[in-house]
């Protein structure tokens, strides 16, 4: 799931999250297929995640490191 930040002055109930209230500068998951949607209002949302970001970190941690 991606991650994002409301950037709202106020608390914000969020229907798409099962009505769950999101408060100011707090930091909520996301379905990955709507990230595009959060983060496309830039007044009210930040990327902090995008989607796919752990699976790409967890490759990189396993990834074999070269020798000189």
């Amino acid at each position: 799931m991606a991650r994002v930040r409301y950037l709202g002055p106020e608390p914000v109930t969020v229907p798409e999250l099962g009505d769950r209230e999101v408060q100011p500068d707090e930091v909520v998951e996301v379905p990955d297929e709507r990230f595009e949607g959060y983060v496309c209002q830039t007044s009210n949302w930040e990327a902090i995640e995008e989607p796919g970001a752990k699976a790409l970190k967890k490759t990189a941690a396993k990834a074999p490191q070269k020798e000189d």
